[in-house]
């Protein structure tokens, strides 16, 4: 049974239609945090845009769930006298997918609409039949005749561009837009926040629903706030590779299929006794999940709270996503309610003052 009301899509769509990129995430965390408040006694903002909030407060035992906020974009890099921009990377946007992609310049006057322009195919011959896209040579065309027209746009060197794509839902069964990765972490943990307090949980210790900045550029916000929190137990969302779509590798990359239940994974930062715990509270409550390993790290804010406070026992909890890092991922509606309710129950699990300790 899905929990996922129509007032929880309605969020979601407005959550994943506003711009969040890293550094800029604001507007989505004002967003977010008046979704949450009712289900919260408390919150809190750090100095870099990070939002948590706080479920029965004050007790010594302190409990994370946590996705991150930021979403991939590019940076105006360089002005031409002719008036096209120049762009690098704001974490890890795939320049292959840019050419005729319709962008939104984030200016101090509001956003200017811009194209990334590409030479036609009929132009394209002799040495530059195979003309391939790279970050030196994709551009934006933002209409205007040379340079001081953009700059009289208000756009210089370091304002942030987006894509404009909006979500959609596909075959009445996937959630498709840009940004899945990871606002869609954000709504589950605000759901799991939403089904503690309309199900009247008590818990009997502190729970922080955390939504982090900056995990694109190397899980910065994570960083930053674990170091305030002190947790003593996190559990981390994000999207992992569904592996089931042509030119991807199961055997290479993992065997995760989209629909089959969300991923566990097991790595160097993963706690086995709070995985153990997971994988039990899944098996109790019929919730299907799938297995990964990482070799040596997991590349998401797991990494970041498993290291702090000299060690926090951490979990990591995947939606199988497909076409990560592109305006049109994909996460199958199935998969994110049962990312909801597996830590919504698994929450029920975790005693104060719970000993994680091998031996």
């Amino acid at each position: 049974m899905s929990v996922i009301t129509a007032q929880s899509e309605t969020f979601l769509r407005k959550y994943l239609n506003n711009a969040s990129p890293t550094g800029f995430e604001a507007p989505g965390q004002q967003l977010w945090l008046e979704y949450i408040k009712p289900y919260i006694q408390e919150w809190s903002l750090d100095n870099y845009g990070t939002v948590y909030g706080v479920i029965n407060p004050g007790k010594d035992f302190r409990v994370v769930i946590e996705g991150h906020a930021d979403e991939i974009s590019w940076f105006v890099n360089y002005i031409s006298e002719d008036g096209f921009l120049n762009v690098i990377r704001n974490g890890g946007s795939d320049h292959l997918i840019a050419p005729s992609k319709r962008v939104n310049i984030h200016t101090k006057k509001g956003v200017v609409k811009g194209v990334f322009g590409w030479p036609a195919i009929h132009t394209r011959q002799g040495d530059d039949a195979n003309l391939a896209p790279k970050i030196e040579n994709i551009f934006i065309d933002v209409g205007a005749k040379d340079k001081e027209e953009v700059l009289g746009m208000g756009i210089h060197v370091g304002c942030v561009i987006t894509y404009e794509d909006e979500m959609i839902v596909l075959n009445d069964r996937f959630y498709v837009g840009r940004a899945l990765d990871n606002r869609i972490g954000g709504f589950c943990i605000a759901e799991v926040a939403r089904l503690l307090h309309e199900n009247k949980i008590e818990l009997p210790y502190t729970l922080y629903v955390v939504n982090s900045v900056q995990e694109e550029v190397g899980l910065r916000g994570a960083e930053m706030i674990a170091q305030t929190i002190k947790p003593h137990v996190a559990i981390v969302t994000d999207v992992t590779h569904d592996t089931h779509t042509p030119l991807l590798s199961a055997k290479k990359l993992g065997d995760i299929r989209g629909g089959n239940g969300p991923t566990v994974t097991y790595a160097p930062a993963v706690h086995n006794k709070l995985l153990d715990l997971i994988l039990s509270t899944a098996e109790e409550k019929s919730i299907p999940v799938q297995r990964e390993a990482a070799s040596r790290r997991t590349g998401t804010d797991t990494d970041a709270f498993a290291y702090s406070n000299g060690g926090v026992p951490s979990a990591l909890i995947s939606l199988p996503l497909r076409y990560m890092h592109t305006t049109v991922e994909m996460a199958h509606k199935d998969d994110v309610n049962n990312v909801i309710q597996l830590i919504y129950e698994t929450l029920q699990k975790i005693e104060a003052g719970h000993n994680f300790k091998y031996f």
